[in-house]
């Protein structure tokens, strides 16, 4: 249990100050979009009022992202009204930060390890007794991140100050005390280190009163982001289903366009058949031809019919018993046989007779020999 406590507390220690860092970067990047008077009113700068004691005197600073303006220097004591008349509306809502003349208080730059990051002023607080001639107690104390190491380590910087130094910088400022967010140590150039000695509890908030419309916003943009998905996901599902119609329409379509295809298939097959049953039996002008030759003058025939491969003859003829005969011997029929008994019609003096034949196929020769020559009809 202890080492997947140990792996979890390594990996969070490897993860969140990246996390850290791009959640900072992005939160700074979307509030550039924002007016300037509303960043300062939603606390999202930096901007601030140093108060910097002279003696008699107090300098006042306006402390933003281009550096440190002179504003004013007035003669102290100086009230929290007065103060507010001087500065107007727009600075007077500044935090208010006193910032301490350098050499004020003990700086000392520790290396301290990756995982110390989320809690640097706790760390820190166990560091004071070793780097300072003061216990923890007696003096106010704050960190301050210089720079994050390729190995994961830290270079940090302890400012610490005794308190009864640190209370008699606060003497006079009066009442003004009360209304400070902080309290700042300047360097070398007067520029401030950016640390906070002043302690949690008296601390002034001045956006304390904004803090609603804070969460407002924060639930207006967290509401954007969710409506924003759900719209995104939304208009993916209706492109979803417009897809789908349009398969489905398409595959409908399609099923139309191949039973169609289909049918155009056996249509043609059919044909192809029949083409084919037709090209194995001769043309009605080839058995005509045959049956000139081979029938004497003395016969004639009153009907030729030719139903599927069954060739029928009827007629008159002196030579009705011999027709048969000669009729035997053909490449077109087979079998000729005499159907019923022979009738005298003795009206016309010749024997009414029925003559049926079978059709067999024309010869294969004739037809690869010319493969583009018309065929009679077809007689019945």
């Amino acid at each position: 249990m202890n080492t997947y406590r140990d792996s979890l507390d390594t990996l969070r220690t490897r993860l969140w100050p990246r996390a850290g860092g791009f959640l900072s970067w992005w939160g700074a990047a979307l509030a550039t979009w924002l007016p300037p008077r509303w960043r300062a009113l939603l606390g999202l700068t930096r901007d601030r009022l140093l108060l910097r004691p002279l003696g008699e005197e107090m300098r006042l600073q306006w402390h933003n992202t281009d550096g440190v303006r002179e504003l004013a220097t007035v003669p102290l004591p100086l009230d929290g009204g007065d103060l507010d008349r001087l500065l107007g509306k727009r600075l007077g809502d500044l935090p208010r930060w006193l910032l301490l003349p350098a050499g004020s208080a003990l700086r000392r730059p520790l290396v301290l390890p990756a995982a110390a990051a989320d809690r640097l002023r706790d760390v820190v607080r166990f560091e004071i007794d070793r780097q300072t001639p003061f216990s923890a107690d007696s003096v106010r104390f704050d960190a301050c991140l210089r720079q994050r190491r390729d190995d994961g380590q830290l270079d940090v910087e302890l400012v610490a100050m005794p308190r009864t130094r640190f209370d008699a910088a606060m003497a006079p400022l009066g009442d003004l005390g009360a209304a400070l967010s902080g309290v700042d140590v300047a360097d070398a150039d007067g520029q401030p280190l950016g640390v906070n000695l002043l302690p949690d509890n008296e601390r002034r908030q001045p956006q304390a009163s904004l803090r609603s419309w804070q969460w407002a916003l924060a639930a207006l943009a967290l509401f954007a982001l969710f409506f924003g998905a759900w719209k995104l996901l939304d208009n993916r599902r209706q492109a979803a289903d417009a897809l789908e119609a349009s398969l489905r329409a398409s595959s409908g379509q399609a099923r139309l366009a191949a039973a169609q295809r289909q049918q155009l298939i056996e249509t043609i097959d059919g044909i192809n058949t029949l083409d084919r049953a037709r090209a194995q039996r001769p043309t009605a002008l080839e058995v005509l031809d045959e049956l000139a030759k081979r029938l004497p003058d003395s016969t004639y025939l009153e009907k030729v019919s030719m139903e599927g491969d069954q060739l029928v003859l009827i007629g008159l003829s002196t030579e009705a018993s011999s027709l048969v005969g000669k009729l035997q011997g053909s490449s077109l029929w087979r079998s000729p046989a005499l159907s019923g008994a022979v009738q005298p019609d003795q009206a016309m003096r010749r024997d009414r007779f029925t003559l049926t034949a079978q059709l067999v196929g024309a010869a294969p020769a004739d037809a690869a020999a010319n493969p583009g020559a018309p065929r009679g009809n077809r007689a019945d």
